[in-house]
């Protein structure tokens, strides 16, 4: 039986879809929602003997749950092996979500998001596999990957053993919105934070013996801004974006405790993006510039500056696939045979498919009807994720 002569079964995947919106699973906590599919794997047949977690969580350096679940799924027909990935993870603003439909959108009550992102990818994947049982249809080795810790730092992606994923061919990652749209690159990502050490003093009786921290860092940040450094970065040798996510004191508070104290220290986070990541670190050297510039233009009476501890390190490396490359032909066959004409895209974001292909395996990104993502007023389109479903079986069965 070929992948064109079934019928998905819709309420079974809606049903798939409407029971994991109701799990919680925040970044870092995602036990729960791992544990509910891992249930419904068994409940569509899939041997409880091909569903395991790995010891990522060990090594991602922030407190998390569990490891990334993967399964192993036999070939019934012979070919390379593929890789259908997606996460676990919500964002926090998903926290206490009440999912109900409305229509052909499932909602949340306005209060939190929705968690659309990505439990639309783990209703797919389970979607996915079901079908496959259910009516029998050939495919080569599978392997599903739901990562954690994607919505903090792509960490299950990026801290997993890369001979987990089984020398696969092709991964398709379901994280975005429309199924005919194929991402095949996304930016890479600098991270970096400043720290300024200035020196209190009584900001009315004597204020030039001060050495303001707030100062340093705003004179830093209008320097960048001159510069060409924040916001949208286009320069001869290279585009991105920055930003300047946090401007706070210690332990999380303010920077600064009463009006009438010079500010002693003040600490800037911030992030810069581009599809080049030599150019994003480009971006983090003007910031790293600005702030050596502005530490020297602040002293006090007697000529001592501020202390700045600027530090950077990558968060995530740039991809492009290149449009020939046999996974991305693959996905826009597997689109065509739906009767849809395939667009490839480039991602602003950081996906998982940023470290899978640092990890050896080409991957497409696939839309499942995520829209409005990480809002109060984020939705899942029902007709766009059964046509994510369609195709993640088109993607599955078809030969390459």
């Amino acid at each position: 039986m070929s992948s064109k002569n079934f019928d998905l079964d819709v309420k079974a995947a809606e049903e798939h879809l409407m029971r994991f919106l109701a799990v919680e699973g925040v970044t870092g906590e995602e036990a729960a929602i791992a544990a509910a599919v891992s249930d419904e794997l068994v409940k569509v047949g899939v041997p409880a003997s091909a569903i395991r977690f790995d010891t990522v969580h060990k090594r991602i350096p922030l407190p998390t749950q569990t490891g990334n679940l993967l399964v192993d799924l036999p070939g019934t027909r012979p070919g390379p092996r593929m890789i259908f990935s997606t996460h676990l993870d919500t964002v926090p603003l998903c926290s206490g979500a009440k999912p109900r439909r409305e229509g052909d959108h499932i909602v949340s009550d306005g209060t939190t998001a929705l968690g659309g992102d990505n439990r639309t990818g783990c209703a797919m994947l389970v979607t996915l596999v079901e079908t496959l049982i259910k009516h029998k249809l050939p495919h080569p080795p599978i392997t599903l990957l739901l990562t954690v810790r994607e919505e903090s730092g792509l960490h299950g992606a990026r801290e997993l053993d890369p001979a987990d994923l089984g020398g696969a061919a092709m991964c398709f990652n379901v994280d975005s919105k429309l199924a005919s749209d194929l991402i095949i690159g996304a930016v890479g990502q600098e991270n970096w934070q400043v720290e300024i050490k200035g020196k209190a003093s009584h900001a009315g009786v004597a204020p030039e013996k001060g050495i303001s921290a707030t100062l340093v860092a705003s004179i830093a940040l209008a320097e960048a801004n001159r510069a060409g450094w924040f916001g949208k970065v286009v320069k001869p040798d290279g585009n991105g974006t920055s930003n300047v996510g946090i401007f706070g004191g210690k332990d999380g508070k303010a920077a600064g405790d009463a009006t009438n104290v010079v500010t002693d220290y003040a600490l800037i986070i911030g992030e810069a993006r581009s599809p080049d990541i030599a150019f994003a670190k480009k971006i983090v050297e003007g910031y790293r510039a600005a702030f050596a510039k502005a530490q020297s233009e602040v002293k006090d009476a007697n000529g001592d500056m501020a202390e700045v501890n600027f530090q950077s390190k990558p968060s995530y490396p740039s991809f492009k696939l290149e449009e020939d490359t046999p996974a991305v032909k693959h996905a826009m066959r597997a689109v065509e045979s739906l009767g849809m004409k395939p667009t490839t895209s480039f991602s602003n974001g950081g996906l998982d498919a940023n470290w899978l292909v640092k990890h050896g395996v080409p991957t497409v990104t696939i839309g499942a009807g995520q829209y409005e993502i990480h809002t109060l007023k984020e939705y899942v389109d029902l007709p766009e994720f059964l046509q994510g479903c369609r195709l993640a079986v088109a993607l599955a069965t078809m030969e390459s």
